[in-house]
């Protein structure tokens, strides 16, 4: 039988010494590789969508038609009249031209006038966007202009000279636009707001009144559209825009979209007694009922009114809301 020899540890090291290393370990030439591939690859270029064409060109080549032969058929009529007229007496000729004349100036002034009046309903729409940007933004440059641009639009207004005055004194020191908005609406749009508030106020008190006491619904709706459109322009001409035929027009349809936008005034039996009173309301007629709550209406439309334009937005101030003006409209049951 053998004998067991003893063998030196040595030996044992070396030849774990020439296996390989273990497979976990990725080799560098695989990382050189895909660190290659990712420098290669190059982003997608992500080119803008084209903007889209005018899709009412056929309506505008329609309307330009129809108002050239519009215009030719008023300058035909003119010259058949005029002729007609010095085929009669020649100083009856020389009238009609004349009073062509002056219809054609009338005409172009009236134009022009027209096209103020948008411009500057534009202008408050432009000043009410760009104040809201510098609210964000905070930029000074943007500031100074809205500040500049405001104290241009209020020059002519003696009753703010004032706030003007203290307007000029503390954007000086402001390096901030956001200061600078805020500081105008404190200062120069405050006696506005409140102007325009009794403006609504009273609006409301009279389309409640009247339509309270009147005897026909058709009176109602008649009076409550001329008393909307009457508050409406005054509420435009407080804030500096001067709506005409057409300003007016622009104007009603911004403010009906507001509406139609915020929603309408849903009042209810439950509003009117609490404008009322549980106990009150029982015992008065519903006409005054229905001239309340046409005296809301009034008020809705006030409100969109001062929104639509009002130069600044609302920062600093609250923006005013139906229930604002209820207790206005409750002093009216009590007298």
């Amino acid at each position: 039988m053998r004998k067991p020899i003893a063998r030196e540890a040595k030996e044992k090291s070396k030849s774990s010494e020439t296996k390989r290393p273990p497979k976990t370990f990725a080799p560098q030439k695989q990382t050189q590789e895909i660190t290659s591939f990712v420098e290669q690859a190059k982003p997608i270029a992500i080119t803008p969508t084209p903007k889209s064409k005018n899709k009412h060109w056929l309506r505008n080549i329609f309307l330009a038609a129809v108002s050239l032969l519009i215009s030719l058929a008023f300058g035909l009529a003119a010259e058949q009249l005029v002729r007609d007229l010095f085929a009669r007496n020649e100083w009856l000729g020389y009238v009609g031209l004349a009073a062509i004349a002056l219809a054609i100036l009338a005409l172009t002034l009236l134009a022009i006038k027209e096209i103020f009046a948008l411009l500057r309903l534009n202008q408050l729409d432009d000043l009410r966007q760009q104040a809201k940007d510098t609210l964000i933004n905070d930029n000074k440059q943007a500031g100074q202009k809205i500040i500049q641009t405001l104290l241009s639009l209020y020059s002519k207004r003696p009753e703010l000279a004032h706030a003007r005055a203290e307007l000029k004194q503390n954007t000086q020191e402001m390096l901030d636009g956001a200061s600078m908005i805020k500081s105008a609406e404190r200062t120069l749009l405050l006696p506005l707001d409140k102007k325009a508030k009794q403006l609504i106020a009273a609006s409301a008190r009279r389309v409640a009144i009247v339509t309270a006491i009147s005897p026909r619904a058709l009176v109602d709706i008649a009076f409550v559209a001329y008393e909307s459109f009457k508050l409406a322009r005054a509420i435009a001409e407080l804030y500096g825009a001067r709506p005409s035929f057409f300003g007016s027009l622009k104007l009603g349809s911004s403010i009906l979209s507001h509406l139609a936008i915020t929603g309408g005034v849903a009042l209810g039996d439950s509003v009117v007694q609490q404008l009322l009173g549980h106990g009150l309301a029982a015992k008065l007629s519903a006409r005054l009922g229905e001239g309340l709550i046409n005296g809301l209406m009034s008020v809705r439309v006030g409100i969109a009114a001062m929104r639509v334009t009002r130069p600044l937005p609302f920062e600093t101030q609250k923006q005013p809301q139906v229930m604002d003006f209820m207790a206005e409209l409750a002093n009216i049951t009590k007298s």
